[in-house]
């Protein structure tokens, strides 16, 4: 049974079909015909070839009539099958589009890049297929909030690839930025799906951001701030518990500032962990995303 995030990645690239194209062309240099249109086409292929073959994703760009087919196939780990099966994809969707057609190969681990990047050798004289391979080491970065909004599938991709590095952080905060624009189920999966994918403390700073408002927060988000809230509530009854509810959010707030690059001196690092009102620490994650300065955190008008 597909893994989560072997459905996740697919689940990217049908949300947003160009995104296949744009990755091959502008990530992997690979070259891609003039096209007005990309569809997902059927990945059923038993009309074609005899045995039951069925493709992961297959993108269709069209100018007016076929013009290139990408087989999107998203690969976790190490199969020897495909090294037959990914051959027969490419030929059977060349053979019912009537077009030239390439394999896009999309992985998380480093690794399996390396494994699915080797050619297949179909036999003499020069038969050989070589896939294109949307691993880590080619996979963008976004840690900014503006170009993260303009390609968001890109921007989760960036957080599943690089999420459990040390940008994680500023990664997740771009990625739940470019979430926030999305319709309410994008918005749900988008956000799980960065949320799972970041490290253990950038996963902490951004539940704590959207707990307090963060103007990224999504329709999950929101939910989960509902019940973060009557959590909050029981925890106010415990005066242990409230301590590390504080702690958690200057720890927050710090890490904002330290994700943005921004030189923390020691006089705020220490006010703002010595903080024991909720809203005010709440506040001051607000404007730690805005700020020029650490010191400015605590104006009254933010610079």
């Amino acid at each position: 049974m597909p893994s989560l995030t072997h459905e996740a990645l697919l689940h990217l690239f049908r949300s947003r079909p160009a995104l296949a194209a744009e990755m091959l062309r502008d990530t992997l240099g690979a070259p891609v015909p003039a096209f007005t249109e990309a569809r997902i086409a059927s990945a059923e292929l038993t009309e074609v070839i005899p045995v039951e073959r069925h493709a992961d994703l297959v993108v269709l760009l069209l100018e007016d009539c076929p013009v290139l087919a990408i087989v999107v196939e998203a690969q976790l780990g190490r199969d020897s099958d495909k090294e037959y099966a990914w051959p027969s994809y490419a030929i059977a969707v060349r053979s019912r589009y009537r077009c030239r057609t390439c394999l896009l190969v999309v992985t998380t681990d480093l690794a399996i890049a390396r494994w699915s990047a080797a050619p297949i050798d179909l036999g003499p004289p020069r038969w050989v297929l070589e896939p294109y391979v949307l691993g880590p080491k080619s996979m963008p970065l976004i840690t900014d909030s503006a170009e993260a909004k303009a390609r968001p599938e890109v921007a989760v991709l960036s957080a599943m690839a690089h999420g459990r590095g040390s940008d994680g952080l500023a990664i997740g905060i771009a990625a739940l930025a470019a979430a926030a624009g999305l319709a309410p189920e994008q918005q749900r999966l988008y956000v799980d799906l960065v949320l799972s994918s970041v490290n253990e403390a950038a996963k902490r700073s951004l539940e704590e951001m959207m707990k307090s408002g963060h103007e990224y927060q999504s329709e999950f988000a929101r939910n989960y701030t509902a019940q973060g809230r009557d959590e909050g509530l029981r925890e106010g009854r415990d005066e242990g518990l409230r301590e590390g509810v504080l702690q958690g959010k200057a720890q927050s707030v710090l890490a904002v500032l330290e994700a943005r690059g921004l030189a923390i001196p020691v006089s705020v690092q220490e006010r703002v962990l010595a903080s024991v009102d909720v809203a005010e620490l709440e506040g001051w994650i607000r404007r730690a995303m805005v700020v020029g300065a650490a010191a400015d955190l605590f104006a009254t008008t933010p610079s």
